[in-house]
């Protein structure tokens, strides 16, 4: 829902300040100090300032100082926000918001966070990531955003909004150079107005050399792992169909062929499964005859050369249509958002980053969704009275193969799977002055959705070098297993009260739920059943859908004549049926789901903006986090005190400096300054303590945290012509920060192996752009 006082970006509010064009270009905006961006986060237009959610924003000049063009590189602008990479993929995102987040990536879970590119619903964390030449701002909404948002937007929203045609002629080029030989070409196009018609045209290419050097080549050919190679465009097209009807189309396409980050094999344990044997003189792994020593390849840090025996890439091609009717009624605003997604995807990883042939595995997925929204914006009562109201449908297929091979070849895999959904909601938000100053904010959406499940696993041992005809454990197709049935209402409410024109607080309760649903990776198979005939445990049971209840206070100031922006948030959520994936390395890569959880997260939120002088701006955040399981019943056992709480770091903080050094007719000087902290947090639920050092412990996969600084310094606005040229120097990563922040553990079944995953190392760039 959004119904609560917007805690601003701090990174935002830099933003307003240094780049009038986040503000509305107004005298009174001018006079108001920091100015404040316009978003739509309540499916109206809306100053950030005025809107009574959580919210951090920032707008394009923000995004364009900084470099941003996709979500991965979001992690800094709002408190209690984290995006990782999830591990061994570029183009998989992990999100986590106030200690919420999804970890399996597999096609057929949920994540917890929605995400949405101009109102559309980006439903899966595979191909996530991806390139957006134009955008005009980025929304990250905190806590559930059940209402208006619905299903699978659990821990909050980010809202990605790009620049719509303009009817004038106009455009920008740039072109970056960086370490790594890494080139980016970027390019907007806006045509002057045809008739009734106005389109846009952006996009942008990006490659880079890998950063870890593959000695010898890989099986591919390519002598280097950790590379980029992607493209993307968005052609934009409006129509005003007439004075009050605007029609606005839009299709995108994004399309990469690289090589994932490296998987660095940091640990092997001796004392793994009973059934595999380790030479104690030298160290490594044992299996159907064959010795694996992959102690001798192990590092705990970084390294830049490595050896691998399978071909490692990752291939995502997504394109959407999506168009957007908008009629003016007057008193009120009807929107239709008519969409389809498509995305193809596939990956294969070397497992035990070694030349010797232990663990590769591919996934191999298609993927599609239709999504219709209807809304009714408006106001009544003498604008006393505002109200959204809207329904939506959504219908998705998700089909994945997973061949995996172990050992040489004496495991082979094959492990299919695949889903339907279909959905529907229909939606209210009441907003209702009290008073002048008090308002009450009434939410609440009704969902219902239906899930089926396809699955298709067959294993093929070979211990002893003899041929094993190949074991269908399980083929079942669609219609076999029951569909999962789920409904959920969930209702919002919100207190806001002005005290002055520069002091807002309010009191919140939202609820938000993850859709429950099939673990389509299982591989937990028994004897059929009255209760189970497929033996497929997990998928006679789906696990239920998580929920959360969010209770939240929230200040939020203007101070010293509108130069300093201090906001607080202090929320307390309630988690329900929570879903955890335990990723277990047994017969293959797979995890088992388990709704094993009811947890409290509570936490206090800090954003300030100072800007001391007109050409100095100073912005922070700070956000502490705490994190406890009320209960975790495993094997029937209650072990809440002894898991691990995943993507959960208790402190997290931001630091940033957009100075003017200088301005005049041959143009400006900038200088841009970003710190970014996150304490150590765990990444996978495991038990804090353990019998055996082999098991899965939390303590194993734990990042050590990290300390990002980013630079940058831009000589801006030079006039070339009828043109303005930009050239800016940038450094990422300044202090070489190198622990691992992600990580896979494939625990005692697989001979502990652990694998860690690097941010990237420090780089160097130079950008030159022209604007026209």
């Amino acid at each position: 829902m959004k119904t609560l006082l917007a805690t601003t970006s701090l990174a935002a509010m830099a933003a307003l300040v240094t780049t009038p064009a986040f503000a509305q270009d107004t005298a009174q905006d001018q006079d108001d100090g920091i100015g404040a961006i316009v978003v739509t986060a309540q499916k109206r237009s809306e100053n950030v300032q005025d809107v009574p959610i959580a919210i951090s924003a920032v707008g394009s000049q923000y995004l364009e100082s900084r470099g941003v063009d996709s979500i991965d590189k979001l992690g800094t602008i709002a408190p209690n926000v984290k995006i990782e990479r999830a591990p061994g993929s570029k183009t998989i995102s992990q999100i986590s918001i106030r200690g919420s987040v999804t970890i399996n990536p597999a096609i057929t879970w949920e994540p917890a966070v929605g995400l949405y590119l101009d109102g559309v619903y980006i439903a899966k964390a595979q191909g996530s990531i991806f390139d957006v030449a134009d955008l005009e701002r980025v929304e990250v909404l905190r806590g559930p955003q059940g209402t208006l948002y619905g299903r699978n937007a659990l821990a909050g929203a980010v809202n990605l909004v790009t620049k719509k045609p303009s009817g004038e002629a106009g455009g920008s080029a740039e072109v970056t150079y960086g370490s790594f030989n890494e080139w980016k070409f970027k390019g907007v196009l806006d045509l002057p107005q045809m008739g009734i018609f106005s389109a846009k045209v952006s996009g942008q290419y990006r490659r880079r050399d890998g950063l870890i050097d593959l000695v010898p080549d890989q099986p591919s050919g390519r002598g280097r792992t950790d590379s980029i190679n992607s493209g993307s465009f968005m052609i934009q097209l409006r129509a005003e169909l007439s004075d009050n009807i605007t029609a606005d189309y839009t299709f995108d396409y994004t399309k990469s062929d690289q090589t994932p980050p490296f998987s660095q094999l940091l640990r092997v344990n001796r004392n793994g499964d009973p059934r595999d044997i380790f030479d104690p003189a030298s160290p490594g792994y044992a299996y159907g005859g064959a010795f694996f020593p992959l102690d001798h390849y192990t590092s705990a840090t970084r390294v830049i050369t490595a050896s691998i025996d399978a071909p490692a890439y990752e291939k995502s091609r997504s394109y959407g249509h999506a168009l957007t009717l908008t009629a003016d009624l007057g008193a009120a605003t009807l929107k239709s958002i008519t969409a389809y997604r498509n995305l193809d995807w596939a990956d294969g990883l070397d497992l035990d980053g070694s030349p010797l042939p232990v663990a590769y595995t591919q996934r191999i997925t298609n993927y599609d969704a239709f999504s219709q929204e209807l809304q009714l914006t408006g106001s009544a009562l003498n604008d006393r009275l505002s109200y959204v109201l809207g329904g939506f449908y959504f219908s998705e297929t998700a089909e994945t193969l997973n061949p995996q091979t172990y050992f040489g070849g004496s495991v082979d895999l094959q492990s299919n799977y695949g889903s339907h959904t279909k959905a529907f909601a229909l939606y209210a938000q009441l907003d209702y002055k009290l008073t002048d100053a008090l308002k009450l904010t009434l939410g609440a959406r009704y969902t219902h959705e239906k899930k089926d499940i396809s699955r298709y696993f067959r294993v093929n041992f070979d211990y002893a070098n003899g041929i094993f005809s190949p074991l269908v454990v399980a083929d079942l197709p669609y219609g076999v297993i029951p569909d999962a049935k789920y409904n959920n209402f969930s209702p919002a409410a919100t207190l806001s009260y002005e005290v002055s024109d520069n002091v807002n607080v309010y009191a919140r309760f939202a609820r938000g739920f993850k859709s429950g649903g099939f673990n389509g990776e299982t591989n937990v198979f028994a004897a059929p059943t009255i209760a189970c005939p497929s033996g497929a445990l997990e998928l006679c049971n789906p696990y239920r859908p998580e929920k959360v209840d969010s209770y939240e206070l929230g200040v939020k100031t203007q101070l010293l004549d509108k130069r300093l922006v201090f906001n607080v948030a202090a929320f307390r959520d309630e988690h329900k049926d929570m879903q955890l994936s335990v990723f277990t390395a047994s017969t293959g890569a797979a995890s088992i789901i388990r709704n094993a959880a009811g947890a409290r997260i509570q936490g206090l939120e800090f954003e300030a903006v100072l800007r001391p002088t007109d050409t100095l701006t100073i912005n922070g955040s700070l956000a502490v986090l705490d994190v406890k399981y009320k209960s975790f019943i495993d094997g029937g056992v209650d072990v809440s005190a002894n898991r691990a709480f995943p993507h959960a770091p208790k402190t997290t903080a931001a630091l940033g400096v957009d100075w003017k050094v200088i301005e005049g007719d041959w143009g400006k000087l900038n200088l841009y300054g970003d710190l970014n902290y996150a304490s150590k947090y765990y990444t996978f639920p495991y038990a804090l303590v353990t019998p055996t050092p082999s098991d899965q412990n939390a303590h194993s996969s734990q990042s050590k945290g990290r300390t990002i600084v980013n630079l940058r310094a831009t000589v801006g606005d030079v006039p070339l012509g009828g043109a303005k040229v930009d050239v800016s120097v940038f450094v990422r990563n300044l202090t070489k920060e190198s622990d691992p922040s992600n990580f896979i553990d494939f625990g005692p079944g697989f001979g502990g192996i652990l694998l860690g995953y690097f941010p990237d190392p420090r780089t160097y760039g130079v950008s030159v752009g022209v604007k026209f």
